[in-house]
């Protein structure tokens, strides 16, 4: 999605007319203009789809905040993405990102063992060659494609810590793809719907097949998949079937958002030389160069809840049953709890960003994500003095995740 730059003009958005399911407006509108209207006139917005389906939209901090911290009045297990509107998630339960604790915790605590920053420590070496190969093209000179490369970064981390092949990475990397953005023309297979059921028969059977060549054989080893299969999850070990769902979460979490950060940050660099030359003369600002691209970029663009019973939200009244949609990328540009939200700041302080989420679903992998984009903008202004756009870019086509699929670049060797 476009992101805008300075406060948007919100007199002319009529908010009756909107439609944020639409994923071409996402790609090729301005959501944000839309947002900014809703946080000032309908921070509570219900949208009703033409097949009768509807959904309430959240857009302040605040209230995003709140829908995603409260599992007891906004439950994730019908569904945490748009998509999903309306149809039972066959994951329920049993998959991290559609479990609402106590059960949460006993899936995520065995987890997060293996995603600490102390756990992560050895990873530092791979996790730089995987950087200095993404960077090796903008070493010769010429225009390349930061969006189309960065696809495959998080891929040659997350396939060396599940324990997967490292031939099977591109089909799993196009899956992915495929699940996150199934209206986008570089991964539709036909319509969008046959496009998302592709990618999960082709994840689920991947991952099943997985876990069954590794119970027949030597059996699990010391990588994720294979602390899966042996972790206690507080009633015991996980069924197949929660490991193939918790794998296809794992990496759908790494996949489908970590890129469009990497690009989307060197997209607001590129535009804007001043932070460009504060970053680069001083590489302590790094971690807060990091913080403020994932603010600016927030990939993650909603999550849906459904709300358990009847509830106040928004100035409104949500009914047991409603979903509830929450706008990450509106939340991440309240000016009631950012100042001057739409410039982008790397020396921003206070950046209480919710890219991550928010509450007991926050990111699991919240902890090598940072990691890896510190090592990125390390190894970046170690290598390049600056970058600039070379070329049209363009927008990924997705409610779900906001990036770009074509991000043309020159990068200038220091």
């Amino acid at each position: 999605m476009r992101i805008t730059d300075g406060a948007p003009v919100t007199d002319g958005v009529d908010l009756a007319a909107i439609d944020l399911f639409d994923p071409e407006f996402h790609a090729a509108g301005d959501p944000h203009q839309v947002w900014a209207a809703m946080r000032d006139r309908a921070p509570l917005h219900r949208q009703v789809l033409p097949d009768g389906r509807a959904f309430w939209s959240v857009t302040r901090y605040e209230d995003a905040c709140r829908v995603l911290a409260d599992h007891r009045s906004f439950t994730s297990q019908r569904g945490s993405i748009l998509t999903q509107l309306g149809h039972d998630d066959v994951s329920s339960g049993k998959m991290l990102v559609s479990t609402d604790p106590p059960r949460h915790g006993e899936l995520r605590r065995p987890m997060n063992k293996r995603l600490t920053a102390r756990a992560l420590a050895d990873w530092e070496s791979r996790i730089r060659r995987a950087v200095g190969h993404f960077l090796a093209p903008g070493l010769d000179g010429g225009v390349w494609d930061v969006a189309q490369r960065a696809y495959h970064l998080p891929m040659t981390v997350a396939g060396a810590l599940l324990g997967v092949p490292e031939p099977d990475w591109e089909d799993l990397v196009r899956w992915t793809g495929m699940a996150a953005a199934p209206e986008d023309p570089l991964f539709r297979i036909g319509s969008g719907p046959a496009t998302l059921a592709i990618a999960h028969h082709q994840l689920f059977e991947y991952f099943a097949a997985q876990f069954r060549a590794r119970r027949r054989g030597d059996g699990p080893g010391q990588d994720l998949i294979g602390h899966l299969m042996t972790m206690d999850a507080g009633t015991g070990k996980l069924t197949e079937e929660e490991v193939v769902y918790n794998c296809y979460s794992l990496l759908l979490g790494a996949n489908a958002t970590t890129p469009h950060t990497v690009s989307g940050l060197l997209l607001a660099l590129a535009e804007r030389d001043d932070q460009l030359r504060k970053a680069a003369s001083d590489r302590t600002l790094i971690p807060s160069l990091v913080e403020e691209g994932l603010r600016w970029t927030s990939p993650a663009s909603s999550f849906l809840r459904y709300a358990v019973a009847d509830t106040a939200l928004g100035g409104g009244q949500v009914a047991a049953g409603d979903a509830v949609a929450v706008w990450i990328g509106s939340a991440n540009r309240d000016q009631r709890v950012f100042a001057d939200p739409y410039r982008f700041d790397i020396l921003r302080e206070d950046n209480r960003h919710i890219a991550f989420g928010h509450g007991p679903h926050y990111c699991l992998g919240a902890t090598l994500a940072r990691f890896t984009f510190r090592i990125l903008f390390e190894e970046f202004f170690r290598l390049f003095r600056a970058v600039e756009l070379a070329g049209p870019i363009q927008h990924l086509k997705s409610v779900f995740v906001a990036g770009l699929t074509r991000l043309p670049v020159l990068t200038h060797r220091r």
